[in-house]
């Protein structure tokens, strides 16, 4: 990807902690990363706009069946993670 160099105006503040947490050759990274995150939480929120436009708000047991499918998901990585450990620990 090109790269172009602009010229922001951040907090001090922000900007020193950040630096200090980094390294000064990692700035540029972590304000890129930081600015994706954005944009792309910026999209997810324009779909989710255009998909309750198409379909509706979703309903309170819409909204109760994804979180019970979430909190499934996220059990099934943590078994799996569990699993790899007490593999990694046996060998």
């Amino acid at each position: 990807m090109a790269t172009k160099k602009y010229t922001v105006t951040l907090p001090e503040e922000l900007a020193e902690e950040i630096r200090a947490e980094v390294g000064p050759g990692a700035f540029s990274a972590y304000v890129t990363r930081a600015i994706e995150r954005q944009r792309e939480h910026d999209r997810l929120g324009e779909l989710v706009g255009w998909m309750q436009e198409e379909g509706g708000p979703l309903t309170e047991e819409e909204q109760a069946a994804a979180a019970a499918e979430l909190r499934e998901i996220e059990r099934w990585f943590e078994d799996r993670e569990s699993a790899a450990s007490g593999e990694a620990e046996a060998a």
